[in-house]
């Protein structure tokens, strides 16, 4: 998160303002004035919690019976009790989240308070608790299943919240903030990405394109000036004692390049192709042409999907896959086949104003990697970028022709959103 003085100083006047002896109102003082939109709560909210714990220690009593705080986790759902369930989740965390010495003291664990004491099975009961009472002070009673879902979820944040209080306070803050706070959507590995995280970070194409639209064309205005053209300048400079006052520049033709994207869709890459292809699309006015490719061991053209896909941008995967031809009797990535039957059907789209650029970790299943092809394309092209969301340490291992590949085509590690908006920034051409 970007915190210069400027909300450094609303910050402290917030806390001025507000005092210490609320701690959530000082939560949302601090968060409206450090934060720069809602995508950012996530990780505000846990490390908040981490330097502003909302007390020290453990309640010093361990449950005596499981089933007891169960009955008692039960009762509090149903009223929505909050400051009962996070009393509960400091004695649940106390009771079966210690492990490491018999005293279970080395550590604490959200995941195994929460597998021993399941509170998601106790949805049933709470549900039927709450319709008995009227759909629950005011909720419809088709709602009341999804507001009971809400106040588990709230409870079992309670759980890794104080588990982490905890353990900060063994092992220190500022360790568990870099290693236990999960990171905002566009800092996500692509690879390890699940599919909630997929679906934030397709949300944030639209505003991350505005900005990167915004770059390209201050960056194109630039580019539109020309370079100093050093012969003229001297020859001008003549009438002015030899001093170069005014530099001449040397004009650009202006004219807006061609893109064209291939991109591995199969098996984990899917994600880090669906979101650059939603990206590039959201950037389609920056270019005179926008072309494009998918394929797992066939390639197929997806660029008139791409239009819907902006509209319906989690739908796009499903509608690639059920409307595109991209395998052939087997479904495992063949990316020499696949660079094969590019140049032979699609090679028209590869020119000397076209940059190309090719999405996929390299990894060809033992297959022939049909180098020729990929040197063709960069023989014909502008230019030509490989982006491998695989860390570079793995290129090379097992079937990933990477290194090969790197030698006819520019590649780069691109692991998250964050990543590829500055690659795609710098690496478009104006």
């Amino acid at each position: 998160m970007r915190i210069g003085t400027g909300e450094t100083v609303d910050a402290a006047r917030a806390v001025d303002a507000l005092g210490l002896t609320d701690r959530e109102t000082l939560r949302e003082g601090l968060a409206a004035t450090l934060l720069h939109g809602q995508a950012q709560r996530p990780v505000f909210d846990p490390v908040f919690d981490l330097y502003f714990p909302a007390g020290v220690g453990g309640p010093g009593t361990r449950p005596a019976d499981r089933d007891d705080l169960r009955e008692r986790l039960a009762a509090a759902l149903a009223d929505n009790d909050t400051a009962l369930l996070g009393r509960l989740a400091a004695e649940a965390v106390d009771g079966f989240g210690g492990y490491g010495s018999p005293s279970g003291t080395d550590g604490w664990s959200s995941y195994q308070t929460l597998d021993r004491l399941r509170p998601q099975t106790l949805f049933a009961r709470v549900r039927d608790d709450v319709r008995a009472r009227g759909g629950g002070a005011g909720f419809d009673g088709r709602l009341v299943g999804d507001e009971v879902r809400r106040r588990i979820a709230e409870f079992r944040g309670l759980v890794a919240s104080e588990a982490r209080r905890r353990v900060a306070e063994r092992r220190g803050r500022d360790e568990i903030a870099r290693r236990a706070v999960a990171p905002t959507a566009d800092r996500v590995d692509f690879l390890s990405a699940g599919a909630t995280q997929l679906a934030e970070l397709r949300r944030t194409v639209r505003p991350l394109a505005r900005k990167l639209a915004t770059r390209l064309a201050a960056r194109r205005r630039r580019a539109a000036r020309g370079s100093i053209d050093l012969r003229r300048t001297l020859r001008a400079s003549l009438s002015t004692g030899g001093v170069p006052v005014r530099p001449v520049l040397r004009r650009r033709r202006p004219a807006r390049p061609e893109l064209v994207l291939l991109c591995d869709v199969s098996g984990s890459v899917a994600g880090f192709s669906d979101f650059t292809m939603l990206l590039v699309q959201a950037l389609h006015d920056q270019f005179s042409k926008v072309r494009v490719f998918a394929f797992v061991n066939r390639v197929d053209e997806v660029t008139g999907l791409l239009v819907h896909g902006a509209a319906d941008p989690e739908g796009l995967g499903a509608r690639i896959d059920a409307e595109a031809s991209l395998t052939s009797h087997h479904g495992s990535s063949d990316y020499g086949a696949a660079l094969g039957e590019f140049v032979e059907r699609y090679g028209d789209a590869v020119g000397p104003r076209t940059t190309v650029f090719v999405l996929g970790d390299a990894r060809t299943n033992r297959s022939d990697p049909n180098l020729p092809a990929l040197r063709w394309i960069t023989e014909r092209a502008r230019r030509v970028y490989w982006l491998n969301p695989e860390p570079r340490e793995r290129w090379g291992t097992g079937d990933s022709e990477a290194p090969a590949y790197a030698e006819t085509a520019e590649m780069r590690e691109c692991r998250d959103a964050r990543q590829l908006g500055a690659l795609i920034s710098r690496l478009l051409p104006v």
